[in-house]
Protein backbone atom coordinates (compact mmCIF):
# COMPACT_ATOMS: atom_id res chain seq x y z
CA UNK A 1 0.00 0.00 0.00
CA UNK A 2 2.82 2.55 0.73
CA UNK A 3 4.97 2.15 -2.69
CA UNK A 4 1.41 2.35 -4.33
CA UNK A 5 1.17 5.83 -2.67
CA UNK A 6 4.12 6.93 -3.21
CA UNK A 7 4.57 5.82 -7.19
CA UNK A 8 3.60 8.40 -9.92
CA UNK A 9 1.80 6.26 -11.59
CA UNK A 10 0.13 2.22 -11.07
CA UNK A 11 -0.05 -0.40 -13.43
CA UNK A 12 -2.89 -2.91 -12.97
CA UNK A 13 -3.43 -5.70 -14.90
CA UNK A 14 -7.03 -5.78 -15.17
CA UNK A 15 -10.01 -3.04 -14.37
CA UNK A 16 -10.57 -4.98 -11.29
CA UNK A 17 -7.27 -4.88 -10.42
CA UNK A 18 -7.83 -1.27 -10.77
CA UNK A 19 -11.31 -0.74 -8.40
CA UNK A 20 -9.63 -3.47 -6.16
CA UNK A 21 -6.79 -1.04 -5.31
CA UNK A 22 -9.31 2.12 -4.91
CA UNK A 23 -11.60 0.63 -2.84
CA UNK A 24 -9.36 -1.39 -0.72
CA UNK A 25 -5.79 1.03 -0.73
CA UNK A 26 -7.56 4.40 -1.25
CA UNK A 27 -5.19 4.58 -4.60
CA UNK A 28 -6.74 7.57 -6.57
CA UNK A 29 -8.12 5.60 -10.19
CA UNK A 30 -6.78 8.70 -11.96
CA UNK A 31 -3.52 7.28 -10.64
CA UNK A 32 -3.90 3.77 -12.27
CA UNK A 33 -3.16 2.65 -15.76
CA UNK A 34 -5.20 -0.06 -16.93
CA UNK A 35 -2.85 -2.50 -19.42
CA UNK A 36 -4.46 -5.60 -20.29
CA UNK A 37 -2.55 -8.56 -20.42
CA UNK A 38 -1.72 -10.85 -24.04
CA UNK A 39 -0.99 -14.29 -25.54
CA UNK A 40 1.79 -15.99 -27.71
CA UNK A 41 -0.38 -16.13 -30.60
CA UNK A 42 2.17 -18.52 -31.83
CA UNK A 43 1.87 -20.74 -29.30
CA UNK A 44 -1.63 -20.54 -28.37
CA UNK A 45 -3.88 -21.21 -31.75
CA UNK A 46 -5.67 -23.66 -33.14
CA UNK A 47 -3.60 -26.95 -34.00
CA UNK A 48 -4.18 -29.38 -36.84
CA UNK A 49 -6.64 -32.44 -36.15
CA UNK A 50 -3.68 -34.83 -36.43
CA UNK A 51 -1.51 -33.00 -33.71
CA UNK A 52 -4.12 -33.46 -31.51
CA UNK A 53 -4.71 -36.88 -32.53
CA UNK A 54 -1.55 -37.85 -31.65
CA UNK A 55 -1.35 -36.19 -28.51
CA UNK A 56 -4.44 -37.80 -27.33
CA UNK A 57 -3.54 -41.35 -28.39
CA UNK A 58 0.10 -40.44 -26.34
CA UNK A 59 -1.74 -39.41 -23.39
CA UNK A 60 -4.97 -42.26 -23.78
CA UNK A 61 -7.28 -38.96 -23.14
CA UNK A 62 -11.12 -39.62 -23.65
CA UNK A 63 -12.88 -38.83 -27.04
CA UNK A 64 -14.36 -36.12 -25.23
CA UNK A 65 -13.47 -34.30 -22.35
CA UNK A 66 -13.66 -30.59 -19.97
CA UNK A 67 -10.78 -29.27 -18.52
CA UNK A 68 -9.81 -26.96 -15.71
CA UNK A 69 -6.07 -25.66 -15.61
CA UNK A 70 -4.93 -24.05 -12.08
CA UNK A 71 -3.37 -24.70 -8.86
CA UNK A 72 -5.73 -26.64 -6.63
CA UNK A 73 -7.24 -24.28 -3.83
CA UNK A 74 -9.95 -22.82 -2.54
CA UNK A 75 -10.73 -19.86 -4.82
CA UNK A 76 -10.79 -21.87 -7.75
CA UNK A 77 -14.08 -22.63 -6.69
CA UNK A 78 -13.30 -26.54 -7.46
CA UNK A 79 -15.51 -28.04 -4.48
CA UNK A 80 -18.88 -26.00 -6.19
CA UNK A 81 -17.84 -26.96 -9.56
CA UNK A 82 -17.93 -30.65 -8.63
CA UNK A 83 -21.10 -30.12 -6.81
CA UNK A 84 -22.54 -28.99 -9.95
CA UNK A 85 -21.07 -31.91 -11.98
CA UNK A 86 -22.46 -34.51 -9.78
CA UNK A 87 -26.00 -33.02 -10.59
CA UNK A 88 -26.30 -33.22 -13.98
CA UNK A 89 -26.92 -36.77 -15.17
CA UNK A 90 -24.32 -39.03 -16.06
CA UNK A 91 -25.35 -39.65 -19.87
CA UNK A 92 -25.37 -36.17 -20.14
CA UNK A 93 -21.54 -34.78 -18.67
CA UNK A 94 -18.13 -35.83 -20.01
CA UNK A 95 -15.31 -36.62 -17.56
CA UNK A 96 -13.41 -33.65 -16.24
CA UNK A 97 -9.64 -33.43 -15.83
CA UNK A 98 -8.01 -30.76 -13.37
CA UNK A 99 -4.75 -29.89 -14.13
CA UNK A 100 -2.27 -28.31 -12.05
CA UNK A 101 -0.55 -28.70 -8.74
CA UNK A 102 -1.83 -28.78 -5.46
CA UNK A 103 -2.22 -25.64 -3.33
CA UNK A 104 -3.77 -25.43 -0.01
CA UNK A 105 -7.01 -26.79 1.23
CA UNK A 106 -7.21 -29.60 -1.02
CA UNK A 107 -8.83 -31.95 1.13
CA UNK A 108 -12.46 -31.10 0.56
CA UNK A 109 -11.89 -31.31 -3.06
CA UNK A 110 -10.65 -34.70 -3.65
CA UNK A 111 -12.99 -35.26 -0.26
CA UNK A 112 -16.14 -34.32 -2.75
CA UNK A 113 -14.60 -36.28 -5.21
CA UNK A 114 -15.57 -39.01 -3.24
CA UNK A 115 -18.98 -38.06 -1.58
CA UNK A 116 -19.87 -38.53 -5.38
CA UNK A 117 -17.92 -41.50 -6.15
CA UNK A 118 -16.46 -39.05 -8.91
CA UNK A 119 -12.91 -40.77 -8.93
CA UNK A 120 -13.70 -42.40 -12.25
CA UNK A 121 -14.79 -39.67 -14.09
CA UNK A 122 -12.64 -36.46 -12.47
CA UNK A 123 -9.19 -37.01 -13.10
CA UNK A 124 -6.53 -34.70 -11.30
CA UNK A 125 -3.37 -35.14 -13.26
CA UNK A 126 -1.13 -32.64 -11.45
CA UNK A 127 0.55 -29.81 -13.00
CA UNK A 128 1.13 -29.19 -17.01
CA UNK A 129 4.41 -27.49 -18.39
CA UNK A 130 3.64 -24.45 -20.03
CA UNK A 131 4.86 -26.10 -23.29
CA UNK A 132 2.16 -28.65 -23.44
CA UNK A 133 -0.74 -26.31 -22.89
CA UNK A 134 -1.79 -25.46 -25.88
CA UNK A 135 -2.14 -29.12 -26.77
CA UNK A 136 -4.53 -29.64 -23.76
CA UNK A 137 -6.63 -26.60 -24.36
CA UNK A 138 -6.92 -27.74 -28.07
CA UNK A 139 -8.00 -31.56 -26.86
CA UNK A 140 -10.49 -30.86 -24.55
CA UNK A 141 -13.64 -29.76 -25.80
CA UNK A 142 -14.58 -27.26 -23.57
CA UNK A 143 -12.54 -25.31 -20.70
CA UNK A 144 -13.80 -24.58 -17.33
CA UNK A 145 -12.96 -22.25 -15.11
CA UNK A 146 -14.57 -21.34 -11.98
CA UNK A 147 -12.39 -18.77 -9.97
CA UNK A 148 -13.80 -16.33 -7.47
CA UNK A 149 -10.92 -13.82 -7.70
CA UNK A 150 -8.25 -13.06 -10.44
CA UNK A 151 -6.22 -10.83 -10.92
CA UNK A 152 -6.85 -11.31 -14.72
CA UNK A 153 -7.36 -14.93 -16.03
CA UNK A 154 -4.78 -15.83 -18.44
CA UNK A 155 -5.51 -19.25 -18.44
CA UNK A 156 -9.48 -18.18 -20.12
CA UNK A 157 -7.59 -16.42 -23.01
CA UNK A 158 -5.10 -18.91 -24.14
CA UNK A 159 -8.11 -21.65 -24.16
CA UNK A 160 -10.45 -18.82 -26.22
CA UNK A 161 -7.16 -18.30 -28.40
CA UNK A 162 -6.97 -22.41 -29.19
CA UNK A 163 -10.55 -22.06 -29.76
CA UNK A 164 -12.06 -23.71 -26.93
CA UNK A 165 -15.40 -22.82 -25.87
CA UNK A 166 -15.45 -21.52 -22.20
CA UNK A 167 -17.18 -21.59 -19.12
CA UNK A 168 -16.12 -19.00 -16.70
CA UNK A 169 -17.38 -16.72 -13.65
CA UNK A 170 -18.71 -13.38 -13.73
CA UNK A 171 -17.10 -11.94 -11.00
CA UNK A 172 -13.50 -10.37 -10.30
CA UNK A 173 -11.37 -9.64 -13.62
CA UNK A 174 -13.06 -12.73 -15.72
CA UNK A 175 -15.95 -11.08 -17.70
CA UNK A 176 -12.97 -8.57 -18.85
CA UNK A 177 -11.01 -11.50 -20.64
CA UNK A 178 -14.12 -13.54 -21.94
CA UNK A 179 -16.49 -10.38 -22.80
CA UNK A 180 -19.66 -12.08 -24.81
CA UNK A 181 -17.94 -15.49 -25.37
CA UNK A 182 -18.69 -18.65 -23.98
CA UNK A 183 -20.93 -18.38 -20.86
CA UNK A 184 -20.32 -16.32 -17.48
CA UNK A 185 -21.98 -17.56 -14.74
CA UNK A 186 -21.99 -16.58 -10.72
CA UNK A 187 -19.69 -18.38 -8.98
CA UNK A 188 -22.18 -19.49 -5.58
CA UNK A 189 -24.89 -20.81 -8.39
CA UNK A 190 -24.21 -24.29 -8.24
CA UNK A 191 -27.50 -24.98 -10.11
CA UNK A 192 -26.80 -22.51 -12.98
CA UNK A 193 -23.16 -24.46 -13.19
CA UNK A 194 -25.03 -27.98 -13.91
CA UNK A 195 -27.56 -25.99 -16.50
CA UNK A 196 -24.51 -24.49 -18.20
CA UNK A 197 -22.68 -28.17 -18.46
CA UNK A 198 -25.84 -30.00 -19.56
CA UNK A 199 -26.37 -27.27 -22.61
CA UNK A 200 -22.42 -27.42 -23.02
CA UNK A 201 -22.55 -31.32 -23.57
CA UNK A 202 -25.90 -31.14 -25.96
CA UNK A 203 -25.52 -28.12 -28.17
CA UNK A 204 -22.83 -28.54 -30.74
CA UNK A 205 -24.27 -25.38 -32.18
CA UNK A 206 -23.36 -23.40 -28.88
CA UNK A 207 -20.01 -24.94 -28.69
CA UNK A 208 -18.81 -23.72 -32.49
CA UNK A 209 -20.33 -20.35 -32.22
CA UNK A 210 -18.45 -20.05 -28.88
CA UNK A 211 -15.21 -21.28 -30.34
CA UNK A 212 -15.65 -18.43 -33.38
CA UNK A 213 -16.52 -16.12 -30.46
CA UNK A 214 -13.74 -16.86 -28.78
CA UNK A 215 -11.24 -16.62 -31.05
CA UNK A 216 -11.62 -13.17 -32.03
CA UNK A 217 -12.10 -11.86 -28.63
CA UNK A 218 -8.70 -13.39 -27.89
CA UNK A 219 -7.09 -11.47 -31.00
CA UNK A 220 -7.98 -8.31 -28.98
CA UNK A 221 -4.76 -9.32 -26.27
CA UNK A 222 -1.50 -8.71 -27.56
CA UNK A 223 1.45 -7.95 -26.04
CA UNK A 224 2.61 -5.29 -27.98
CA UNK A 225 -0.90 -3.74 -26.86
CA UNK A 226 0.49 -4.43 -23.06
CA UNK A 227 3.86 -3.49 -24.22
CA UNK A 228 2.22 0.48 -25.86
CA UNK A 229 0.09 0.77 -22.46
CA UNK A 230 3.26 0.61 -19.90
CA UNK A 231 5.36 2.83 -22.27
CA UNK A 232 2.32 5.25 -22.45
CA UNK A 233 1.84 4.77 -18.31
CA UNK A 234 6.14 5.32 -17.93
CA UNK A 235 5.16 8.38 -19.91
CA UNK A 236 2.84 9.73 -17.48
CA UNK A 237 5.03 9.10 -14.85
CA UNK A 238 8.00 10.96 -16.59
CA UNK A 239 5.86 13.81 -17.28
CA UNK A 240 4.38 14.49 -13.28
CA UNK A 241 8.58 13.99 -12.18
CA UNK A 242 8.95 17.38 -15.16
CA UNK A 243 5.86 19.02 -13.21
Amino acid sequence: ALTCRRAKRVIAISQSTADDLVNLLDIPADKIDVTPLGYDASTYHPLPADQINDFSTAHDLPERFWLFVGTLEPRKNLVMLLNAYAQVPKSERLPLILGGGKGWMVDEIFATMDRYQLRDEVKHIGFIPTEDLPLWYNSAEAFIYPSVFEGFGLPVLEAMACGTPVLTSNVSSLPEVAGDTGMTLPPNDPNRWTTALRQLYGDAEWRALARKQGLQRARQFTWERTAQLTIDSYRKAMDEVKV
